[in-house]
C-alpha cells in the first residue's frame, strides 16, 4: 500500500486491514475518495473489491460523488469496474447525468453520455438531463441526441 493511500485511510478513520469498510461515521471510503477526486484511492479500493453498490447518506452512489468532484479519472475507473451508470437516487429519481447537467459539469456530461448513460430517464419531477441543462454547451450537446420527430 502506497503511503498516500495509507494516509487517506488513516486520516479518515478507515480500517487499514479492511479498507473497503465504512468508518465509524458511516462513510464508505469509495464515496469519500470519489468526492475528493482521489483516483489513486479509488483504484486501490476497486482492486480491493470495494462494493459498487455503496451509497452516501443522501442515497447517491460513488459515480455521483465522482461527478461532484468533476473527476474524469474517478468516473472512468468506476465505469470500467461496472458501476450502475443509470442509478437513480430513490428520493429524487436523479441520475449522475442529471446532476452533472444541472451543475455545469460539461465534460462529465459528455463522458457519461459517451459511456452510454440514458439521457431520456426522468426524475420524480418528470425532468430529463436535457431539461436540467445548466449551460449552453450542455444544452447543445444533449439536444443533438434528440432525434427529429421524436
Amino acid at each position: 500500500m502506497k503511503p498516500e493511500i495509507w494516509d487517506f485511510l488513516q486520516n479518515n478513520y478507515f480500517s487499514i486491514a479492511q479498507p473497503t469498510l465504512k468508518n465509524t461515521a458511516g462513510i464508505f471510503p469509495l464515496i469519500l475518495a470519489c468526492q475528493q477526486g482521489r483516483s489513486d484511492v479509488v483504484n486501490f479500493l476497486l482492486e480491493q473489491n470495494a462494493s459498487l453498490d455503496v451509497l452516501d447518506d443522501y442515497g447517491n452512489n460513488a459515480l455521483w460523488a465522482a461527478c461532484y468532484a468533476d473527476n474524469s479519472d474517478c468516473i472512468g475507473a468506476l465505469l470500467q469496474a461496472g458501476i450502475a451508470l443509470d442509478y437513480q437516487n430513490p428520493a429524487s429519481g436523479a441520475t449522475a447525468l442529471m446532476y452533472a447537467a444541472s451543475s455545469s459539469r460539461e465534460q462529465v456530461v459528455e463522458q457519461l453520455v459517451l459511456a452510454g448513460a440514458d439521457w431520456t430517464l426522468k426524475n420524480h419531477d418528470d425532468f430529463t438531463a436535457l431539461d436540467l441543462a445548466s449551460t449552453r454547451k450542455i444544452l447543445k450537446f444533449l439536444s443533438q441526441l434528440v432525434k427529429p420527430g421524436a
